[in-house]
Order: C-alpha cells, then sequence, then structure tokens
C-alpha cells in the first residue's frame, strides 16, 4: 500500500496537517472581530489536508528520471545546511542585536554565499530593504522590532 513515495509524503503531511488545525483551533477568539486570527490558519490547514488526501489518490507512478531527480548533489546539501546555519543565527541574534543590523547582516552575507559577487549592489540592497520593512512596520503598521543595540 505504501510503495509510492506519494502515499509516504501524504501521510506525513496529512499528519501535520491534523497537528497544524488542533493547535490552529486553540488559537483565542475574540468577540468584536468577524474574521478571527484563526481563520488563515485554519483555512491552511484544511487545504494542507485536502491536498495530502488528493497526493494520496493520486494515480502518478514514479518513473526512474523522477527517482534521479530527487537525489540532491552533496554540495547543494551543505550549501542548503549553511543557510539554515544563517537563519538560525539570525533568530538567535535578532533580539540580541537588533532588526536592522541582523537583517542588513543576513542578506548581505546570504546572497554573497549564494553567489551574488557584487558587493556594492549587495550592500545597497541589503540597506534600503532593512530601513524599508523597519521604517514599515514600526511607522505605518505601529508594530514594535527588536532595536537591539541601535537607539531607534
Amino acid at each position: 500500500m505504501l510503495k509510492a513515495i506519494n502515499r509516504k509524503v501524504s501521510l506525513i503531511l496529512g499528519v501535520l496537517a491534523i497537528i497544524y488545525l488542533i493547535l490552529s483551533y486553540q488559537l483565542p477568539s475574540y468577540p468584536y472581530a468577524q474574521i478571527d486570527a484563526d481563520a488563515i490558519p485554519k483555512i491552511l490547514g484544511f487545504l494542507l489536508l485536502f491536498l495530502a488526501v488528493l497526493l494520496f489518490f493520486s494515480k502518478q507512478e514514479e518513473t526512474e528520471a523522477e527517482k534521479q531527480k530527487r537525489t540532491i548533489p552533496k554540495a547543494d546539501v551543505l550549501m542548503l545546511l549553511s543557510v539554515c546555519g544563517f537563519i538560525l543565527a539570525y533568530i538567535i541574534l535578532l533580539e540580541i542585536v537588533g532588526f536592522v543590523i541582523m537583517t542588513m547582516t543576513f542578506v548581505y552575507f546570504c546572497s554573497w554565499y549564494l553567489g551574488y559577487k557584487n558587493h556594492k549592489v549587495n550592500g545597497i540592497t541589503s540597506v534600503v530593504f532593512s530601513l524599508s520593512i523597519y521604517l514599515l512596520f514600526t511607522r505605518l503598521l505601529l508594530i514594535s522590532l527588536p532595536a537591539g543595540i541601535l537607539p531607534l
């Protein structure tokens, strides 16, 4: 029954969807909101569950070419793990160092590591992106982001 990789993946996704739905039903509801904060998580959970069921009953068989596509070269695995390390460092240092500095550093070094070598454009992009997002959240949306060591 579980010979096809699609069925194995669909069972994993189905279990994740059920756990996600259980957790989304535990979100608090607000009495005066027309669309509550749990609406989108519930919709996404049911959508994931529906797609997992469709994947389970999919008739498509796996060919040799598809099996070969699934193998990932070691260099790509190393790069993927390195980017995951960058993300983990970003998450750990975000509160301490601050949103603006950490986001600039993350965007610059991650894009440099992934192969973009134009340092001037890379630096300008990381600064403009970080400051734009910070100002959008703090000034327009009135959502505070960690200032860290900067006196913002």
